[in-house]
């Protein structure tokens, strides 16, 4: 077990679950699933003596990482109530539990999809390769009709990828990083500027971490916490830094050529930029944590440097 074993649901919060669930007098085990960061995810494998079996995740929102005003289940759960209307590979929504009556903390249970995450750095080679498909599926992402009433479980974009402009400061983080003022005045300076794009429903974290392959396939898209919607710029000019970060740049262009290909729409250039500048925000928040390797904060800085070109930003 990890670090996060103390974390995990009581017996008593998992037979609630497998109750609820239709379970009831079923055996079941209880491991921690890989990749969770953030929030606590475990694996349930229920068993009844008929050999109906079931797998599922409880998936509980860690408090220390609540934000003002985002409700982390109720978006999370809504988003996968949408997408599995679509054609987005997710798990099943099962159950909400708001207020941790059910799971001991906040949170939802889904259905359990099979599936490795590629783990970076070391297949950074491989989430190269797979860079048209990983821009395919975003493209899909982006396409997903969602209505007025459904904004108000999602987080807006336009406002929350910029979330270090709001207090109108350059935080400490930002300032303590070779680029972080020139980001920050660059951000505040032009954001909201763009040209109009029709708002589209985004992941805002859509990373290797959040994508489970079987094979050469992509099997689900996880980690909808901050599911939002607005600028399609957004998803794309993250997940491009990712790439520019492991030391594959080239990937970033076949992911953004793909990209375009499959949504059917061209991203302006300088706005995409603009987006850009904003994702680089949030490395300079730990950089330790995405800089491993001295290579990984070079390229990171060539990704800076290439926003700032496109939007005529010289040194």
């Amino acid at each position: 077990m990890s670090k996060d074993q103390d974390l995990a649901p009581t017996a008593d919060a998992i037979e609630r679950v497998v109750q609820a669930l239709g379970m009831s007098g079923a055996r079941y085990s209880l491991r921690d699933l890989p990749g969770t960061y953030s929030n606590f995810t475990h694996l349930v494998e229920a068993a009844r003596e008929d050999g109906t079996t079931r797998k599922v995740v409880i998936r509980r929102y860690n408090p220390a990482n609540y934000e003002d005003g985002h409700d982390k289940p109720q978006c999370e759960f809504h988003a996968l109530k949408l997408l599995t209307t679509g054609s987005v590979p997710v798990p099943a929504p099962l159950l909400l539990d708001e207020d941790g009556s059910l799971l001991g903390l906040p949170g939802i249970v889904t259905k359990f999809v099979a599936g490795t995450a590629i783990e970076l750095p070391a297949q950074a080679a491989r989430w190269a390769k797979v860079a048209a498909t990983t821009a395919r599926m975003l493209a899909r992402i982006h396409r997903l009709p969602f209505s007025e009433a459904d904004k108000r479980y999602l987080m807006d974009d336009n406002v929350e990828v910029a979330w270090f402009i709001k207090d109108g400061v350059a935080p400490e983080y930002m300032r303590a990083d070779p680029d972080g003022e020139l980001v920050w005045n660059l951000v505040n300076d032009r954001w909201g500027r763009w040209a109009p794009a029709e708002p589209r429903f985004a992941h805002t974290d859509y990373w290797s971490g959040n994508i489970l392959w079987q094979g050469d396939e992509i099997s689900a898209v996880l980690d909808w916490e901050e599911a939002g919607y607005g600028h399609p710029a957004a998803d794309v000019a993250y997940a491009r830094m990712g790439y520019f970060v492991e030391g594959e740049p080239e990937a970033a262009d076949v992911f953004l050529r793909e990209y375009e290909a499959a949504a059917g729409w061209t991203l302006n250039r300088e706005d995409l930029a603009l987006f850009e500048l904003a994702a680089s925000a949030r490395p300079m928040m730990s950089p330790t944590d995405w800089f491993a390797h001295p290579y990984m904060e070079e390229g990171f800085r060539r990704f800076i440097a290439g926003a700032r070109e496109k939007l005529m930003v010289l040194p």
